[in-house]
């Protein structure tokens, strides 16, 4: 059974009267990715800065393969890669003398180092690119660039601030083949976003923060149980439904809620998981009821988080 690699007990943080973070707690495995979700200002990237030893906690407790992180444990923070939300390069050095530079601050050197560059480079589809100036490269070519410094020196837990920000879809489709790639590897992420889509493709445990405060922490299996609807059906017909069909609609297997609209001839229904569509399109045909159009959707973070609060994620 894997061990935590990652615990974070009690987190909270004040500036000023404002609380930013307030009693976090969390835990992550080795292996494991945690998306870490919430609107703008919800406190995500106060939470990250507190991780990474960047920002004193006000209170609480953050331990790493069992080490407390503290501002003098540089040993704890040698087992960190941070990919911060701003971009933090040297424009006028190539992208490899970039990767040297931050190694050397690492404390790598030789051939160990070249290697290392290479193979961060290779990772984030980059290496091709080695000589030319980053000043020449685009928004989402640095930020892959950014995720390659913060691998350098092999850390145990990658930390990622919101890493798609104004990238191109070459670039963040990029960015999502190397991130699969260290989670086939084993490597334990923490992806911090607002974009639902992004986390969903990623994340084994989800940690749902709103004005400081854990609000949601589990799997999204867990999440989306929470929700009596998981999916929906919405159809259209030549004819409006009757009332007694609509009974019977709302008596047929895996249906949780039913609304028409169109003076009857469109339906709105709720399902508890989305395979109970066709046979509910079968059986209306059936009745007589054929649909002249019909669409399916799949639940999503952002109703869930609408569930939970009342608001967007991207608010």
């Amino acid at each position: 059974m894997s061990q935590n690699l990652l615990e974070v007990q009690g987190l909270s943080k004040k500036f000023g009267s404002r609380t930013a973070v307030e009693q976090v707690s969390f835990s992550l495995k080795q292996g494991q990715t945690l998306g870490l979700l919430g609107p703008n200002g919800a406190g995500k990237s106060t939470t990250v800065s507190m991780l990474c030893g960047l920002l004193r906690a006000d209170a609480g407790q953050i331990l790493l393969s069992g080490a407390a992180m503290s501002a003098g444990n540089s040993v704890a923070k040698m087992q960190i890669g941070l990919v911060p939300q701003e971009i933090a390069l040297f424009e006028e050095l190539s992208a490899r003398e970039n990767l040297k530079l931050f190694g050397a601050l690492y404390g790598l050197s030789g051939k160990y180092l070249t290697a290392r560059c290479d193979a961060v480079l290779e990772l984030v589809q980059l290496r091709d690119r080695a000589k030319d100036k980053a000043a020449t490269f685009s928004g989402g070519m640095k930020r892959r660039l950014n995720i390659a410094a913060a691998l350098l020196h092999d850390p145990a837990l990658l930390i990622l601030d919101e890493p798609t920000v104004g990238v191109d879809p070459q670039s963040r489709n990029a960015i999502f083949d190397a991130l699969e790639a260290l989670k086939a590897q084993g490597r334990s992420l923490i992806y911090t976003s607002h974009y639902m889509e992004e986390v969903e493709r990623l994340a084994d445990q989800l940690l749902i923060i709103d004005h400081g405060k854990v609000i949601a922490n589990e799997t999204p299996h867990a999440l989306y149980q929470r929700l009596p609807a998981q999916a929906a059906l919405t159809a259209s017909f030549a004819q409006a439904v009757t009332d007694q069909i609509l009974a019977q609609i709302r008596q047929q297997s895996g249906v949780t809620a039913v609304q028409t609209s169109n003076q009857g001839m469109s339906l709105d229904i709720a399902l508890s998981r989305q395979e109970f569509a066709l046979p509910i399109l079968n059986w209306m045909a059936q009745a007589g009821y054929i649909a002249t159009h019909f669409s399916t959707a799949q639940t999503k973070l952002e109703d869930i988080f609408l569930t939970l609060t009342g608001r967007s994620l991207r608010d």
